[in-house]
């Protein structure tokens, strides 16, 4: 089913009435935010995350309509959790517009080793690189350039470690997933 019919958004806004998608959800969003005490400060506000894979399977599960209320609730309860520095609504745009990235990239699709890895560089280029620079910026009163020199860097540099753990872990628990019917038949049609 394309991203681009009535039938897939109408699907992906059934999953909001699913209690067993919801629990999901739920739980990865907990993983996440459990995660995200996990990371690797690094110069210029940036900082190596390792909260990207329970996202994308989070997104992966839940759909595109769910995926942007996911994506809130997980920065609010994230910054909650973990506060670091004041609270600024653009870093939780980011992660809204991460999620509908993983969303559209994962929801009802076959999880192959090109698509993670064209979802991951999206959700990199776009909300790594460009929207947290952008925000990083506006918070900081620095050239933007200067972010973005920094973030495309280190983002560009993970991409192929990132690619190749989601791949990992991907592979670990989609038959899990798979027999719950938490996402799309993975085998060949």
């Amino acid at each position: 089913m394309s991203v681009f019919t009535r039938a897939y958004w109408k699907a992906a806004a059934v999953r909001l009435k699913s209690p067993k998608i919801l629990a999901v959800s739920a739980l990865l969003v907990a993983v996440t935010i459990a995660i995200t005490t996990l990371y690797i400060p690094l110069p210029n506000n940036l900082h190596v995350f390792f909260d990207y894979t329970p996202k994308a399977l989070c997104a992966a599960v839940c759909g595109p309509v769910a995926a942007l209320g996911v994506g809130f609730v997980m920065d609010i309860l994230g910054f909650l959790a973990r506060p670091m520095g004041a609270f600024f609504p653009g870093y939780t745009v980011t992660t809204m517009v991460a999620m509908l990235i993983y969303a559209l990239g994962f929801y009802n699709q076959r999880l192959t080793i090109p698509r993670i890895a064209i979802t991951k560089l999206a959700v990199n280029v776009i909300c790594n690189i460009g929207l947290n620079s952008l925000w990083n910026s506006m918070l900081m009163g620095k050239a933007f350039t200067v972010f973005l020199v920094g973030s495309a860097t280190k983002n560009l540099l993970l991409w192929p470690v990132e690619v190749i753990v989601m791949v990992l872990i991907f592979r670990l628990v989609t038959p899990v997933m798979e027999k719950y019917k938490l996402i799309a038949p993975q085998k060949k049609k």
